[in-house]
């Protein structure tokens, strides 16, 4: 059963259904479910899928032409194959699909430009004749995403300016990928998504009639299980110098966030050399470069700024859990590595997560019109603020601290300030006063709003003051979780 993706295939059924000629770029890291969502949208519809191979070119031209001329156009009565590709791009348009788009999409179209570098150039000739002015949907979908961006959509590159649409297909939400485990708990749901992250493909492995013990156990950890050897095979089909990958990625998957950090703990003792590193790992979609939500374009321009956190949620389970302990896996201690190492920090492991799914649901509440003002951004906020000192009578400091969520409205008059709590005792009073303590400051310049999220839910104190404050939202796991259902 297709899962998700309502919002690209919109995209995409909205274009079919234009008037006008369209040539669409659609791309993404690997498995994020590109061709999946594509056949999806081909359902119903007269089309030519091309996949393409890392083959000659002489043999990419042969595959196409066999595929077009099973079609019952004109030139399959005279030829077996085409001689060259501008006349097998000409034939799309001897299609016979009547009123309807000439829709040709070409998968993994990176493949068949190493082939043939001319292939771009040819396009865009043919666009700007032909093709601009005719019933056709051209689709070139790949996942080399530093190729597409700098090789074809860039400036001065023959595809520049051609593209009716260009979509970048990211991962899942924690709302789609909660669909995939339909009979889960609240919890569970959260856990899975830490674990496995919006990719379809790794959702997929698990099975939703399994528990998500033993699907972590039968899917992940036991060698010959598709996510047990994913990383390394990505990696290896992606990147050079797999073991220095290797190193930088545990290194921040351990919680090393900064650059001399994470170029310390993995043994690249310099920090240009980690920074290029990192730059292709992020051009690849597993990691990414995290500011406070409140920093400039100074700031973002330093590069020994901000932090590095993995995007990817299985990758930063596997080089927690998998890697680290590759060998007894290999032995087979499936059940060992689970019960002593997995299953008593998978809880806390995942508190980080949940901060992310806090986040998707603030931006779904958003789109309902359900907060107290519209925000222009959202984020973790890291700075020095005020807090309440413990030791000190509770007298407050300044003092180096965060904020899991803060969103900020467009003149920065309004602010929602956000803590999420993954864990099994409910939300403390005194945590509440510690979050409202925070960017005091400011509190003369601009309206401050307080939601808490908890997985575990208040205790009576908190219940109590939301009841009469209208600037305090609680928010609960089964809120949280289900609010699409």
């Amino acid at each position: 059963m297709f899962i998700g993706r309502e919002t690209e295939l919109k995209f995409l059924e909205d274009r079919y259904k234009g008037k006008t000629a369209q040539l669409i770029v659609l791309y993404g890291r690997r498995r994020v479910g590109k061709t999946e969502t594509l056949r999806e949208f081909c359902k119903g519809k007269p089309h030519i899928f091309f996949s393409c191979t890392q083959s000659t070119d002489k043999a990419q031209l042969v595959k196409f032409s066999k595929q077009l001329l099973q079609e019952d156009i004109p030139a399959k009565q005279y030829i077996s194959e085409f001689e060259d590709w501008e006349k097998a791009f000409c034939a799309i348009l001897d299609l016979p699909y009547g009123e309807k788009k000439k829709l040709v999409i070409i998968d993994e179209f990176p493949y068949m430009c190493r082939g043939n570098r001319s292939i771009p150039s040819l396009l865009q000739n043919l666009w700007d004749t032909t093709f601009k002015d005719s019933n056709v949907m051209i689709i070139l979908c790949g996942s080399a995403m530093s190729f597409i961006e700098k090789e074809l959509l860039a400036e001065k590159n023959p595809l520049y300016g051609r593209a009716t649409g260009i979509y970048k297909m990211k991962e899942m939400g924690f709302y789609d990928a909660a669909r995939f485990f339909p009979n889960y708990s609240e919890r569970d749901k959260v856990l899975a998504y830490a674990v496995l992250g919006g990719i379809p493909h790794y959702l997929n492995q698990f099975s939703p009639e399994l528990s998500l013990a033993e699907n972590i156990k039968r899917n992940i950890l036991t060698k010959g299980s598709v996510l047990y050897s994913e990383t390394d095979f990505l990696l290896h089909q992606e990147l050079r110098e797999t073991p220095v990958y290797n190193s930088i990625i545990e290194a921040v998957a351990l919680g090393n966030t900064k650059l001399n950090d994470i170029s310390q703990k993995s043994l690249v003792e310099d920090t240009s050399k980690t920074s290029v590193y990192l730059k292709n790992m992020i051009e690849l979609g597993l990691i990414e470069r995290e500011f406070s939500v409140d920093a400039g374009t100074k700031e973002m321009a330093n590069t020994n700024r901000g932090t590095y956190r993995l995007t990817d949620n299985f990758f930063r389970f596997w080089y927690a859990f998998g890697f680290s302990n590759f060998s007894q896996l290999e032995d087979g201690d499936v059940e060992g590595v689970y019960e002593y190492l997995v299953e008593p920090t998978l809880h806390e492991f995942a508190s980080p997560v949940f901060e992310d799914v806090c986040k998707e649901f603030v931006r779904e509440l958003q789109k309902k019109n359900a907060l107290p003002f519209r925000y222009a951004k959202m984020g973790r906020w890291t700075g020095r603020t005020t807090v309440r000192d413990k030791e000190a009578q509770n007298e407050l400091r300044v003092a180096e601290t965060e904020i899991d969520l803060l969103a900020i409205d467009r003149g920065a008059k309004e602010y929602l300030v956000g803590e999420c709590k993954f864990r099994r005792s409910p939300f403390a009073y005194s945590e509440y006063l510690d979050t409202v303590a925070k960017l005091t400051p400011l509190k003369g310049k601009a309206k401050f709003y307080y939601a808490l999220f908890s997985e575990s839910g208040f205790d009576a104190k908190i219940i109590s003051e939301s009841e009469t404050t209208e600037e305090l939202c609680l928010y609960d796991l089964e809120t949280i979780v289900n609010l699409k259902k």
